[in-house]
């Protein structure tokens, strides 16, 4: 039986909801046909926003949404998305597919849909392609409030108020498809275009991130920090699971055998060295830990489905990317004190969606439950916790079985998330919550085959249900949870 430690009275960070953010990008059938669907659909929706999809993301907690790239982000050009919609400028989306974007969702619309789904904005600015000015004039329509330029102009297209900007990336993938660069010439980069990402509203003091690493490039955080860490607020980090190592070759999202799986697994933990490698860089320029880290692009990543498009991305979604998230936003969750936000790549229709629409019809993932299970820990303080597991380790790659959090929110109540991660074995645990005792003791579960996910024909293959199998002791409980599950526990 393997032992598991909460101490209630080792409070660590505020884990902040922004932890368990999204990500929509022009890629695919994201953000057309996936989150929006036009005002003229015969599929329900709100101002052009689906609602089936948007009520499902308002139920899981979104707390941020980030937009409108990844790659697509450094190609975008603001103003073509605004105004008369049969006006707009179209272009073709030579990252994702070759398509033509007709821009007829821009920044109207993204506010809009971020309205509805009452989640704070993220928004990505173009420095591959784009200007000072650009950029500029950009956060000066989104956020000036008084009579100027941009303000008039998002007047005429029917916005008076400005609207609320929480995030701003100056820039993506700086070091890959956002334009090639070598750290030293991004970090001196940023500095020019931050300057001109103004705050107009002392209400609204935006929250500035700076492109940051590829995966275990600690050079680039090192360099970053040196240059830049006193103008940013947070530096970006992208780190995508794929099972075999060969981008060439990624594997398939739902013919996988044990070996897949586990390979998957220790590639996903890997998050949690390479999160403390860079915070280590981060702590030498930043002891205060001011700078936060945001891991706005992250998830699983395999060959798409047979017959699609390959530069939409889509794959299937199975109890193997469900323990990814969750053994994921734990490692988020125990990295509090740095990480102040997270985007999985992406919510609909590409990557590791949280939702798949096929016309009028849509499906949850098992992605989708976890993220749902584990949004009681929004904004909840991180408590110290400990667990012992066994570790497998198969062609040099190590995974524990057993990967935890555990929170407090402001009544009291603790909220503790256990991945079994293994495929075949239970976990026997014997949980002590240090110096309390035990009122009660609730529980929930998700759990199934490696390979069972939801399809449109049977979509509640894999969703959250009620656990029972644990008792409570006047310290703690003990538990077994099942192979391949995850646990959430409500302790009072």
């Amino acid at each position: 039986m393997e032992k598991y430690l909460i101490n209630p009275y080792h409070k660590i960070s505020k884990i902040n909801k922004d932890i368990y953010g999204n990500f929509s990008e022009h890629l695919g059938r994201c953000v057309y046909e996936g989150l929006y669907v036009g005002e003229n659909s015969k599929i329900p929706n709100v101002n052009g926003m689906r609602c089936d999809v948007v009520n499902a993301l308002k139920e899981m907690g979104i707390p941020v949404l980030r937009w409108p790239g990844g790659c697509f982000a450094d190609e975008y050009h603001w103003k073509d998305g605004i105004g008369d919609k049969s006006k707009r400028k179209k272009m073709v989306n030579t990252h994702w597919g070759g398509v033509v974007e007709d821009n007829s969702f821009g920044t109207h619309e993204f506010f809009e849909l971020c309205r509805q789904l009452g989640c704070d904005a993220y928004i990505n600015g173009n420095v591959g392609s784009g200007t000072v000015e650009e950029m500029n004039e950009w956060i000066e329509y989104m956020t000036f409030g008084g009579d100027s330029p941009m303000a008039r102009l998002r007047a005429e297209n029917g916005r008076k108020e400005p609207w609320k900007l929480k995030y701003f990336g100056v820039g993506n993938e700086s070091w890959g498809c956002g334009g090639n660069m070598m750290p030293e010439y991004y970090s001196h980069l940023f500095r020019r275009y931050n300057t001109y990402v103004r705050d107009y509203d002392s209400n609204n003091k935006i929250y500035r991130v700076a492109c940051g690493p590829n995966a275990e490039d600690y050079n680039w955080t090192d360099v970053l920090m040196k240059n830049a860490g006193n103008k940013v607020n947070g530096i970006s980090l992208h780190y995508y699971t794929v099972p075999s190592g060969d981008w060439n070759k990624k594997g398939s999202s739902t013919d996988f055998d044990e070996n897949e799986y586990f390979s998957t697994i220790a590639k996903a933990y890997k998050m949690d060295g390479i999160i403390s490698r860079h915070c280590s860089v981060m702590d030498k320029y930043d002891p205060e830990k001011r700078v936060g880290l945001i891991v706005d692009e992250w998830g699983t990543w395999y060959d798409v489905e047979p017959g699609t498009n390959p530069g939409f991305l889509y794959q299937l979604s199975t109890m193997r990317d469900a323990v990814v998230a969750a053994l994921t936003l734990n490692i988020f969750n125990k990295h509090s004190d740095r990480v102040h936000m997270a985007n999985i790549a992406q919510t609909v229709n590409v990557l590791q969606s949280v939702a798949l629409t096929d016309g009028e019809d849509m499906v949850l993932t098992p992605t989708y439950y976890v993220f749902k299970m584990f949004k009681d820990h929004q904004n909840n303080t991180l408590l110290g916790s400990y667990i012992t597991t066994p570790e497998r380790t198969l062609n040099n790659e190590t995974a524990p079985q057993l990967i935890e959090s555990a929170s407090m929110d402001e009544n009291g109540v603790i909220y503790s998330t256990v991945v079994n991660s293994c495929p075949e074995h239970s976990a026997q645990i014997d949980c002590e919550i240090a110096h309390n005792g035990v009122k009660s003791v609730k529980a929930n579960i998700i759990t199934g085959n490696i390979h069972d996910g939801n399809t449109f024909e049977n979509k509640n293959t894999v969703v959250q249900k009620e656990f029972t199998d644990f008792e409570i002791k006047p310290n703690g409980f003990t538990a077994e949870l099942p192979p391949c599950s995850i646990v959430k526990f409500v302790i009072e």
